[in-house]
Order: C-alpha cells, then structure tokens, then sequence
C-alpha cells in the first residue's frame, strides 16, 4: 500500500464515532411512557364515593343492647356469659322476638385484641342470620390520640 491510502486509513479511523447513539432509546421510551399515561386511568376504574369523615361517639349502653364478648382463646360470651357459637343465633333471634317496644336490640361486639378474625366473624354471621340491624365493635380509644 502505497502511504496516501495508509494516511487516509488512518484518518479515518481517527475520525470513527464509538459512543452509544441513545437518541433512539429515548424516542421509544418516550413512546412508552406516553401509552402508559394514556392506557392507566382506563383500566384503573375507581367508584367515586364519599368517604365518612372520622369522629368519635360515645357509646351509651341501653339496657336491650347486647353485648357479646370473644376473648383470646376465640370463647364467645354473650351477656358476660359463655355460649357456644352454634347456640349465639338462636340467642340473638330469641332477643329479637322479644322486642315489644319496637326499639331492636344493638349487638356490641368486644373482642381481645389477639383473637383470630374467623371467631369474630363467626359472630359476625350469627348477627347477619338472626337479622340484627346494627352491629358495633368496642375499642379502646388512644391514650393521648386524637
């Protein structure tokens, strides 16, 4: 080779570009982020509802309130009490066809802190099958809370 053609050649290869062009990976996750923007409020579908405020109400016991207890080892007491949960229903229904006044009785539920939600709830359905309108959870309010 003559020493034009190796000067040109090593011109050349002086002048190669060897960084990453990243225009094109910049364009295509443009492109992407604009198809999410577009496609998530469509498939997040969120039911516009009013959510209550919080507020903290006393509660006033009345003597047609009934007050069922479950403690740590899921035994339930009904009235102070202790029942078995197969029989809590047919309590709650007898209490129910007892009412004369026309004022139904409120089911207070108090249950320990570490107690399985399957006890609880099985009070839960008992309430739901003897029809009881109201039913409430006992808590401890905060110490020093709001």
């Amino acid at each position: 080779m003559s020493k034009d053609v190796q000067s040109a050649l090593a011109d050349d290869g002086a002048e190669l570009n060897t960084t990453i062009n990243t225009t094109p990976l910049v364009d295509v996750m443009l492109v992407l982020l604009v198809i999410f923007l577009v496609t998530i409020p469509v498939i997040v579908q969120a039911v516009p509802v009013q959510l209550p405020s919080y507020r903290n109400v006393v509660t006033i016991t009345k003597p047609e309130n009934i007050v069922i207890a479950v403690d740590r080892n899921e035994n339930v007491y009904f009235n102070n009490a202790l029942i078995d949960v197969g029989r809590l229903r047919d309590e709650l229904i007898r209490k129910q066809q007892a009412v004369t006044n026309g004022v139904y009785p409120e089911v207070h539920i108090r249950a320990d802190k570490y107690v399985r939600f399957e006890a609880v709830g099985r009070v839960i359905l008992a309430c739901q099958q003897a029809a009881i309108q109201k039913v409430g959870f006992i808590t401890m309010p905060v110490a020093g809370g709001d």
